[in-house]
C-alpha cells in the first residue's frame, strides 16, 4: 500500500501517538502541518542491493480524527527525535546492569546533534541501544500497526477515548514533516553488523540494507534528515540550539551540538617560500644600507656599527581563515524536581528558580511537592519577590503564558497550559508528569480530567505555600509580644536596667519584617481576584487576606478577617467595612464618629478590587459584610425600643423639612431621612443598602473601556440624605421651611434655598462624591463670600492707566554682593606678574 500526500502529512502530523521509535514510552505531542509534501519520492533512487518493504498504516482512516486535534508547528521533531534517543539510552543502562558487556563499544551515554548548511542534513546520533534489521523493519515500517485499527473501532462504538491515542503512534515519523528523505543508521550490541533504513516523503516503501561504511557507530542509532527547501532553517546552529535547549534542556543524558564558526589562524611558508623571500630580504637591506652610507658619510662610525649589528625587524606572521568545528552541550541545567528536597539547598532552589528567566531577584518562597493519587507529577512552583511588568498593568493571561513548564519525563511538552487559574497568573514553575495524552493539542488536553487533577492540586499547594509564609509573620508577631510583656529589671532608682543583647538576639531582631505582608501589599489585588472567582477556595483564600483597620496603627501593621472576628464586639454580628481612596481621609469621615465613639473596628478597603470581592463574598464565617457608608446601620448594644421612640419622634419633628428637602432636591437625591448616627456633621450623603457607593461610583465611572453608558443612571449611586436632628442648622432650616399645613402656597426666602443647597453640596463631599453641578454651587459660595466681606457690588472696577515712563537700565542682582573691591585681590601674586594693573 502506498501513501498519498495527504495521507503521509497525516502520518508526520501524527508524530508521537504511540510506539515511539526503540520501543519505549512516547513523550510528544503530535503536530501536524497541512500543506502538501513535495513529492521527493517520484525523484529518490533507493541504495543498491536493499531490501525493499511496504509501510503499513490505515493513515487515511486515522486521519479524520488527528487532524482537528494536533498543532501547527514542525518544530517538535527534534523534541521527538530527543526524546526517542533518550529512551534508547535509559535502556541500556538498564539492560547494562545485568548485561555489563553491552557496554563495551561505547562507555558514553549521550546524545549528538549535527547540522550540514550545505548539504541541507540534520543528524541526531544517540549511543543508546540501537536496532537490529528486525526492530528496523518492525518498529519503522508500521505506523500504529495493529493498534490503529482497534482504536478506529472503539471510536466507532463511542468507547474510545482520547487519551487512548497515546497508545498508539509514529512519532519518529515528524521527520517527514521538514526532511525529503530520512536515512537511520543503527547497531545493536547484540548484532553484528550495522544496518540502515531509508524512505522518502511520499513514498509508501522503505528500504533496509548493510550499512556499506561498516560499524561506525559502536552502538546507538544515527538519523539523518535531508531537508526540505522550506526547512533548511533546521540546518542552522543557532536554530537547533534554541529548539534543543527549550524542549530538552532538562533532559538527563547530555545533549551535544556540534557548531560550527570561521576563525584566523596562523600559517607557516614553505621552506622555498621561506628562502626566496629571505634573500630577497638580504638583497634589499643591502641596497638600504648603501644609501644610507652615501647620505651619512660624516656620520658617527659607532652610529653606523649599531646599524649594521641591529637584528632584522620581525615579518608580521601569515593568517588565513579555516572552518573549525566544536562540540557544545546544550542541556547542561539540572532536573532539581527530581531529587529529593532534602539534598537540596535553598541557594540551588534559588539557582532554579533564576534559570526560569523569571526575574534576577530572589523568590520569596517556593514549594518543592511529590503528588501521588490517580495521577502522579512531581512540582516546584515558586512565589516572586516582585510584580511582573505585565502584572502591573493588569495583563493576567500575558504573565499566565509560559508561567509553568509541563513536561513529561524531563522532555518539555508545553509552557502554555493554563495549570493555574487567573488569579495564580505570577506562580512560575515546572510540573512533571508521566501520565498525560501529550499527543492531542493543547485545547483538548486542557479540558482533560487529568489536567483538571493537576491544577486542583497545584491550587491546592500553592494555597498551603502562602499559609506557611502567612505563619511566619504570626510567629514574628507573637514574638513581638512576648518582648513587649517581659519583664525588666529596674534600678534602685526605679530605672529601666538596659540589658546587652547577643548577637544571635540581634539578628532575631534584623529578621523580623514579615515576609508575608511584605509580599502581599504587592499581589493583594490578584488574591482578592481569586476570592471573587474562585469559590471552591473562596474561605483559604479569605484568610490570606489582610487590612488596614481603625485599629492598626503602625505603618506595617495590617488585620486578618480571623483576627477581626475575634476582636469583635459581643454583640456585633457585622464586618464593618469602610471603602475609599486613603486611609487618611476615610479616619477623618464622619461616617467614622459614631463607630470610634463605640470602638467598633473598621476595615479600610482601599484597592479597588475590593468592593468587588465584598459583594462576591457576602460574608466571612456567618459575618455579613457591612459597609458603613451606606443607610440603615444600626448597633445592637442600644435600647431598641428607646431608639425607635426617638426616630418616631424625629420623623414627626422634621417632616416639613425632609418634605421641602425631597421636592427642592428632585431627582438628585432618592430621598431625604433622618440620621441615627451623626454627630458633628449637620448632614451627609449615604447610599442605599443595595446600591452603589461613592467609591464605587468613582471607580465605574473611570472605566477606561466602557461602552454606550452616556445615560450615567446605571453608574450612579442611589444617593439618600441623612440630616442631624441633633444640628444647629437643620434647626435653622426647619424654621425657614414651609409648615407642613401651607405646602406649596409658603413663599421660601432665596437664602434658605441656597442655605439647603450649600448644606445638600457639604453632604455630598462628606459622603464622598462629586459637586453635582460646580457651576451653581460656584455662584453659591461667591454669595457666600459677598455676605462675609460685606461686598454688596461684584461689578468689576475701572482698569488701572499708569502713566509712560523713560527705559532705565535694569537692575544687576549681585546676590547681596555690594560690588568688587580690588583690596581684595593680591596684585603683587604671581598670578598677576607681568600684566599692567
Amino acid at each position: 500500500m502506498r501513501f498519498s500526500r495527504l495521507a503521509l502529512t497525516a502520518v508526520a502530523a501524527l508524530l508521537s501517538v504511540g510506539t515511539p521509535l526503540y520501543g519505549g514510552v512516547n513523550n510528544g505531542l503530535a503536530l501536524a502541518e497541512e500543506s502538501e509534501a513535495p513529492d521527493a519520492a517520484a525523484s529518490y533512487s533507493p541504495p543498491d542491493g536493499a531490501e525493499p518493504y511496504e509501510f503499513e498504516a490505515e493513515v487515511h482512516r486515522m486521519l479524520d480524527i488527528v487532524v482537528n486535534s494536533l498543532y501547527q508547528n514542525k518544530d517538535v521533531f527534534l523534541r521527538e527525535l530527543i526524546s526517542n534517543a533518550s529512551d534508547a539510552l535509559d535502556k541500556i543502562r538498564f539492560l547494562a546492569l545485568t548485561k555489563p558487556e553491552l557496554m563495551e563499544d561505547k562507555a558514553e551515554l549521550e546524545v549528538r546533534i549535527e547540522y550540514d548548511e550545505e548539504a541541507k542534513t540534520l543528524t541526531v546520533r544517540d549511543s543508546g541501544i540501537g536496532m537490529t534489521h528486525d526492530d528496523l523493519v518492525k518498529n519503522l515500517g508500521t505506523v500504529a500497526r495493529s493498534g490503529t485499527t482497534k482504536f478506529l473501532e472503539a471510536m466507532g462504538d463511542g468507547s474510545a477515548d482520547m487519551g487512548m491515542i497515546g497508545q498508539f503512534g509514529v512519532g519518529f515519523y515528524s521527520s517527514f514533516l521538514v526532511a525529503d528523505k530520512v536515512t537511520v543508521a543503527s547497531k545493536h550490541p547484540e548484532s553484528d553488523t550495522q544496518y540502515v533504513w531509508e524512505a522518502a516523503n511520499g513514498s509508501g516503501t522503505f528500504y533496509v540494507n548493510e550499512d556499506p561504511r561498516g560499524n561506525t557507530l559502536g552502538r546507538g542509532t544515527e538519523i539523518t534528515l535531508h531537508l526540505k527547501e522550506d526547512a533548511e532553517e533546521y540546518a542552522a546552529g543557532s536554530r537547533i540550539r534554541d529548539l534543543a535547549k527549550y524542549y530538552s534542556e532538562f533532559v538527563m543524558h547530555p545533549i551535544h551540538l556540534r557548531t560550527s564558526k570561521m576563525e584566523e589562524v596562523e600559517i607557516e611558508d614553505d621552506e622555498e617560500e621561506t628562502e626566496a623571500e629571505a634573500d630577497e630580504a638580504k638583497d634589499e637591506e643591502a641596497k638600504e644600507e648603501g644609501e644610507e652610507s652615501e647620505e651619512k658619510k660624516e656620520g658617527d662610525d659607532l652610529e653606523i656599527d649599531e646599524e649594521e649589528d641591529a637584528e632584522p625587524e620581525e615579518k608580521p606572521k601569515k593568517t588565513k581563515e579555516v572552518l573549525t568545528h566544536s562540540w557544545e552541550e546544550v542541556n547542561t541545567e539540572q532536573a532539581i524536581w527530581t531529587r529529593s528536597k532534602d539534598e537540596i539547598t535553598d541557594d540551588e532552589y534559588q539557582g532554579f528558580w533564576k534559570s526560569l528567566g523569571s526575574s534576577w531577584t530572589n523568590a520569596t518562597s517556593w514549594i518543592h511537592f511529590n503528588a501521588e493519587g490517580n495521577i502522579n507529577f512531581k512540582s516546584i512552583l515558586y512565589l516572586p519577590e516582585e510584580v511582573p511588568q505585565s502584572l502591573m498593568q493588569g495583563n493576567f493571561d500575558m504573565e499566565r503564558k509560559g508561567g509553568l513548564k509541563l513536561y513529561v519525563r524531563k522532555v518539555l511538552i508545553s509552557d502554555e497550559f493554563d495549570l493555574m487559574p487567573k488569579y495564580f497568573s505570577f506562580i512560575k514553575g515546572v510540573v512533571d508528569s508521566d501520565d498525560l495524552p501529550l499527543n492531542v493539542n493543547r485545547e483538548t488536553l486542557q479540558e482533560s480530567k487529568i489536567v483538571k487533577i493537576i491544577q486542583k492540586k497545584l491550587v491546592r499547594k500553592v494555597l498551603e505555600m502562602l499559609r506557611k509564609l502567612a505563619d511566619k509573620d504570626k510567629a514574628a508577631e507573637k514574638k513581638d509580644d512576648e518582648d513587649d510583656t517581659k519583664e525588666v529589671e529596674l534600678d534602685d532608682e526605679g530605672n529601666v536596667i538596659e540589658v546587652e543583647k547577643d548577637e544571635d538576639e540581634e539578628e532575631d531582631d534584623i529578621d523580623k519584617p514579615k515576609p508575608y505582608l511584605e509580599w502581599y501589599k504587592k499581589f493583594a489585588p490578584s488574591l482578592k481576584m481569586g476570592v471573587i472567582e474562585d469559590e471552591a477556595n473562596r474561605g483559604k483564600l479569605a484568610k490570606l487576606l489582610r487590612f488596614k483597620s481603625s485599629k492598626t496603627e503602625a505603618e506595617d501593621e495590617y488585620i486578618s478577617l480571623p483576627d477581626y472576628v475575634e476582636r469583635m464586639k459581643d454583640w456585633q454580628t457585622d464586618i464593618y467595612v469602610f471603602a475609599g481612596q486613603k486611609v487618611e481621609d476615610m479616619e477623618k469621615s464622619h461616617f467614622m464618629e459614631r463607630f470610634i465613639e463605640k470602638d467598633v473596628e473598621v476595615l479600610y478597603l482601599t484597592d479597588p478590587v475590593d468592593e468587588y470581592m465584598t459583594q462576591a463574598m457576602r460574608d466571612y464565617d456567618g459575618k455579613k459584610f457591612t459597609a458603613i457608608s451606606k443607610e440603615g446601620i444600626k448597633f445592637k448594644d442600644e435600647d431598641e425600643d428607646l431608639v425607635k421612640r426617638r426616630e418616631k419622634a424625629y420623623k414627626t419633628k422634621f417632616k416639613p423639612l425632609t418634605k421641602w428637602l425631597n421636592k427642592l432636591y428632585g431627582p438628585s437625591v432618592m430621598r431625604v431621612s433622618i440620621s441615627k448616627r451623626l454627630g458633628k456633621a449637620p448632614a451627609i450623603v449615604s447610599s442605599a443598602e443595595y446600591g452603589h457607593s461613592a467609591n464605587m461610583e468613582r471607580i465605574m465611572r473611570a472605566q477606561a473601556f466602557q461602552h454606550g453608558m452616556k445615560d450615567d443612571s446605571m453608574m450612579r449611586a442611589m444617593r439618600v440624605l441623612e440630616i442631624n436632628p441633633r444640628h444647629p442648622f437643620i434647626e435653622k432650616l426647619l424654621d425657614g421651611c414651609p409648615p407642613e399645613e401651607d405646602g406649596d402656597d409658603f413663599d421660601v426666602e432665596e437664602s434658605v434655598k441656597d442655605s439647603a443647597w450649600l448644606l445638600y453640596d457639604m453632604a455630598l463631599m462628606n459622603g464622598g462624591f462629586p459637586i453635582d453641578d460646580p457651576d451653581k454651587y460656584s455662584v453659591r459660595m461667591t454669595k457666600v463670600l459677598s455676605g462675609i466681606m460685606g461686598v454688596d457690588d461684584l461689578s468689576l472696577s475701572d482698569e488701572i492707566d499708569p502713566p509712560e515712563e523713560e527705559d532705565e537700565p535694569p537692575e544687576v542682582d549681585l546676590d547681596g554682593d555690594e560690588g568688587i573691591n580690588l583690596e581684595d585681590f593680591d596684585l603683587d601674586g604671581d598670578e598677576f606678574e607681568g600684566m599692567d594693573i
